[in-house]
């Protein structure tokens, strides 16, 4: 029998390579995003029977109830909740940054996957499914300009403990990934469209790529269900995390 994974942040990077991914593995998918004309050409690909494109914002409640009360009958019965939708906005220190940024950080990474994930916690417990959160390194290894995106994959990553041990006895396994570099459309949003920007951070590191974590997101699900990955952290060869700063008069 097929299972259904519902996809958030499909419209590009880690979500829409997971997409690809779990279909070409026989799974079906609810592919969720904010632009409809991204999400289109994955029902196009696979057929309707296989993708479901669910265009809404994240953060619109009222739009994601709508949204999954408007599921087909076929694929109303969710697995698998793979939480990938989140940013990062800016990159100036706390100081300098501005409000607007962390409130979008806190209300995507954040509020979006909590509500979304009450909302699936009764079928997935009675499906005795699983929830893969993607969270980063960075909310286990700080850095200059992390601050409310750094605090925010924290939150993903102590939260998902949380639910382990809540749903400890049901059955329903819980995941969180946290990759470090990995070279999608990240970092222009990260920084208000700076193309530029994101290729030199980019450039020469051979950083990972959507695919690569789409891999993983796929090995967690299709793991037996008796075995429980808490944490899954990766980072390219190239990159490792940072010695302390010393401030010097």
């Amino acid at each position: 029998m097929s299972r259904t994974a519902l996809i958030t942040g499909a419209t590009s990077g880690f979500g829409a390579a997971a997409v690809h991914r779990f279909v070409r593995d026989g799974w079906n998918v609810i592919a969720t995003g904010r632009r409809a004309e991204r999400l289109q050409p994955l029902v196009d690909a696979y057929g309707p029977g296989r993708v479901h494109a669910a265009a809404f914002d994240i953060r619109d409640v009222a739009a994601m109830d709508a949204a999954l009360a408007a599921l087909p009958p076929a694929l109303s019965g969710i697995d698998l909740l793979v939480n990938n939708a989140g940013l990062a906005q800016g990159t100036a220190p706390a100081q300098r940054a501005t409000l607007e940024d962390w409130r979008t950080m806190i209300d995507t990474n954040v509020t979006a996957l909590v509500t979304l994930t009450h909302r699936l916690l009764p079928q997935l417990v009675e499906r005795r499914g699983a929830i893969i959160n993607i969270s980063s390194v960075a909310g286990v290894y700080p850095y200059p300009g992390g601050n409310t995106y750094g605090g925010t994959k924290a939150f993903v990553s102590q939260f998902s403990l949380g639910l382990r041990s809540d749903l400890h006895g049901t059955g329903v396994r819980v995941t969180t990934i946290e990759p470090g570099m990995a070279e999608t459309e990240f970092t222009v949003v990260r920084t208000h469209g700076d193309q530029a920007a994101s290729d030199t951070l980019y450039a020469g590191a051979n950083p990972m790529t959507a695919e690569d974590i789409a891999e993983q997101i796929l090995w967690v699900a299709n793991l037996p269900a008796h075995l429980n990955i808490n944490r899954l952290e990766l980072m390219p060869v190239s990159q490792s995390y940072a010695g302390f700063q010393v401030a010097r008069s």
